[in-house]
């Protein structure tokens, strides 16, 4: 395997400069240089399932093309072909290493939608190689992945959106513009909270490494660890080493939501109460959860995780609650409920069309929304709706989330940094260990 060192002085020396009307530019402008109705050429990385969601929604812009579909896995891509078949009515061209495809000048955007150990480590490498990035959530494994991607997009000055699909929702938008208005009098507080039924995931035996992956690429920027019949395609979710647990599988969309109702950045302190309740089994993380973390001005934030046994008596699968000194406001991905004070409901705006939230793809209207948003970004310079820069201190605060999770305390933190300031064990999980050549540097 080439290192990501070596993959990116070799492109790098491919792509120095461009002549465009007498004047000469560093690789890193030319790729973002698109008029309106300009093509935007993209390429998916990692197609089994949120890929999906984004090739429904590249697929409604008519002059966006996917030139390419990665993945490791040579019975997802053969799957998927069929998929792009059906439903898209071409099929892209198909790559197994993404540094082939980043070599790529045609390529503007990448997607990437692959285990969470690489979308920080990926991220990066696009943009050092002249693309615009969507990375879906969390947009990093750990902590530092998140200061390097910001510092990454500023360097190299492409745009990068995280798929936190919700923050194009316009009911939402309408919502947090209201709430700005003083809709709902004084904000305080908002809850997140998500509630599923996940099984177990058995406990794994070695096994040899199917034909059809390479595992190898799989892992990538990760410690290597032996292959185990419990971790691909989905479960590694649950594992340190590639996922990051339900707090940012899921919760990442509604703390998000709610630190942009509330209009708080990095909190003061977090703790987090929680454990594995259910099975006896390989998962790693809490399956049942409660962070709250409280911020400047007498406001706070709650996440409840439910990732196994549903919350009872019985809620909505997922949801954001926001309350006021003159009444609350419920927020998912298809509506916006407006409360008084005595619990009455005044008014429900609606999305002209629904999403799903509980399944493992999210598909819905704002997944092309959002991607929308991300092309005219790129087009018209636009801005984001969910870039990298806010997009991260939402990530970071699910990290946090984590961290007093481990740590079993109150965590301070530096509302400047994200770091935490009482605990020193705690920020040794602010860094993960790399595969030899593949930390992310800029």
């Amino acid at each position: 395997m080439n290192s990501r060192r070596n993959f990116i002085k070799k492109t790098t020396a491919g792509t120095a400069a461009v002549t465009l009307s007498g004047l000469v530019l560093p690789s890193s402008s030319y790729g973002g240089i698109l008029g309106a109705n300009d093509r935007v050429n993209c390429a998916i990385i990692g197609v089994r399932s949120r890929a999906k969601s984004h090739i429904v929604a590249i697929n409604k812009d008519k002059n966006a093309k996917i030139l390419y579909n990665c993945d490791v896995d040579d019975t997802i891509i053969e799957e998927h072909n069929i998929w792009c078949k059906e439903n898209i009515g071409y099929v892209p061209k198909v790559e197994k290493d993404f540094r082939k495809v980043l070599e790529d000048k045609k390529v503007d955007a990448v997607f990437i939608a692959t285990p969470e150990h690489w979308h920080a480590p990926m991220a990066i490498m696009a943009l050092q190689a002249g693309k615009h990035v969507y990375v879906e959530k969390p947009c990093s494994h750990n902590p530092y992945e998140n200061d390097l991607l910001v510092a990454a997009q500023k360097k190299y000055g492409k745009k990068v959106q995280m798929g936190n699909q919700q923050r194009s929702a316009k009911t939402s938008i309408l919502a947090v513009k209201e709430i700005r208005e003083g809709i709902i009098g004084d904000v305080y507080k908002g809850e997140a909270y998500y509630s599923n039924n996940r099984g177990s995931i058995g406990v794994g035996n070695v096994v040899d490494v199917p034909k059809t992956l390479d595992w190898e690429l799989w892992q990538g920027p990760a410690p290597r660890k032996e292959y185990k019949d419990n971790i691909h395609p989905y479960n590694w979710h649950w594992f340190h080493n590639w996922g990051t647990g339900e707090i940012h599988n899921n919760g990442t969309h509604e703390i998000d939501i709610c630190r942009w109702a509330l209009g708080v950045d990095l909190p003061e302190s977090v703790t987090s109460f929680g454990g594995k309740y259910t099975y006896k089994d390989d998962w790693e993380f809490v399956d049942n959860q409660q962070v709250t973390y409280k911020f400047k001005d007498d406001k706070f934030l709650t996440w409840t995780g439910h990732s196994r046994g549903k919350i009872q008596p019985k809620q909505p699968g997922r949801g954001a609650t926001i309350y006021g000194s003159k009444g609350s406001i419920t927020l998912s991905r298809n509506a916006y409920n407006l409360f008084a004070l005595d619990g009455s409901l005044i008014k429900t705006e609606k999305e002209e069309n629904k999403s799903l939230t509980t399944n493992t793809r999210g598909d819905g209207s704002l997944d092309v929304s959002h991607v929308g948003n991300f092309f005219d970004a790129i087009r018209e310079d636009k801005s984001l709706h969910s870039d990298i820069k806010d997009a991260s201190i939402s990530t970071m605060l699910c990290h946090l989330g984590n961290m007093a999770q481990d740590a079993g305390e109150t965590l301070k933190i530096d509302t400047v940094t994200g770091k935490v300031t009482n605990n020193a064990k705690a920020m040794e999980n602010w860094k993960r260990e790399y595969a030899a050549g593949w930390e992310p540097k800029l």
